[in-house]
């Protein structure tokens, strides 16, 4: 088990000033089987005039800040210290049942209701028949669905490039398909479309990365900043995370904040504002590992 600790900077800063600002934060890390949640604390500037919390339909918690203090400069830092263990569910358990017996499973079998909304589309994502022909050379008929899914996240990481000036959040998903380039978000939107084309469940999960991991441990790709990965659910067994953007399994190195069903539902920070107009935003996040110190940087 590791214990981290998390700081999560976001800033704005608008070329004119802000009369009324409503934020929506999903900032807290949830509490799982493999996650345990020791602290968390929010700062705000300027002042809110409230900050409502509560938890929303998937289970996480949202933090809605409203301020009414005229101001040109936004800042959210989030502070965090979580302990988390290898994943629970363990692949070497799951049965060699055919992936196409699992679906048959989801569409059919009452007991699966709760999960079948991960099967259809969600704002950001739409099943296609481009996504289900790219999907299709991992899922052939009868192939045992773990090994499938693994495939499928190894095929994302090697054929996609990471490249961050490429996309941003209202890049189509089968743009990215086509340029076969993005971010984390878009490599986990793009394995999501795949399962959800071929009539899987999957969902989307926001979170971070240690930012510098011990010696003689690999630096994983997204550690500068919040992370995304895509979950599979795998019929009784559970749901299984797949991090496409580094090619592994999620363990005791990635930190979960939200589930939902694309980005839109579990953005770490979104908001509306009345005044402002252009705005810069910038992000920084540091995920130590508790014992681990921080080194130098120039």
């Amino acid at each position: 088990m590791n214990r981290y600790l998390v700081r999560h900077v976001t800033r704005y800063e608008y070329e004119a000033p802000v009369v009324h600002a409503h934020h929506v934060a999903y900032l807290e890390p949830r509490k799982l089987v493999e996650q345990s949640l020791i602290r968390s604390e929010i700062r705000i500037e300027p002042e809110p005039l409230a900050v409502v919390r509560r938890e929303d339909y998937f289970g996480n918690t949202a933090d809605h800040i409203e301020i009414l203090t005229t101001h040109d400069l936004f800042e959210v830092t989030a502070l965090s210290t979580v302990e988390v263990s290898a994943s629970a569910f363990d692949p070497q358990n799951v049965s060699d049942s055919a992936w196409n017996d699992f679906a048959e499973q989801l569409r059919q079998d009452p007991y699966y209701l709760c999960v079948r909304e991960y099967c259809f589309d969600s704002p950001l994502i739409r099943r296609h028949a481009e996504l289900e022909r790219y999907a299709a050379q991992s899922f052939t008929k009868n192939r045992p669905l773990v090994g499938a899914v693994v495939e499928l996240c190894h095929r994302v990481h090697e054929d996609f490039t990471y490249d961050p000036t490429v996309t941003d959040v209202s890049t189509p998903l089968l743009r990215v398909l086509h340029y076969r380039r993005g971010v984390c978000q878009d490599f986990a939107h793009v394995v999501i479309g795949c399962l959800r084309s071929i009539g899987l469940a999957a969902r989307y999960v926001s979170g971070y990365l240690e930012t510098d991991p011990p010696a003689g441990s690999a630096r994983l790709v997204g550690a500068d900043a919040s992370h995304a990965w895509a979950s599979v659910y795998v019929p009784h067994h559970g749901w299984l995370d797949l991090d496409p953007t580094n090619d592994v399994l999620p363990g005791d190195r990635h930190v979960t904040l939200a589930h939902g069903r694309d980005f839109s539902d579990a953005s770490p920070l979104r908001g509306v504002v009345l005044g402002g107009g252009a705005h810069r935003m910038s992000v920084s996040v540091d995920v130590r590992r508790e014992g681990v110190a921080a080194p130098s940087r120039a």
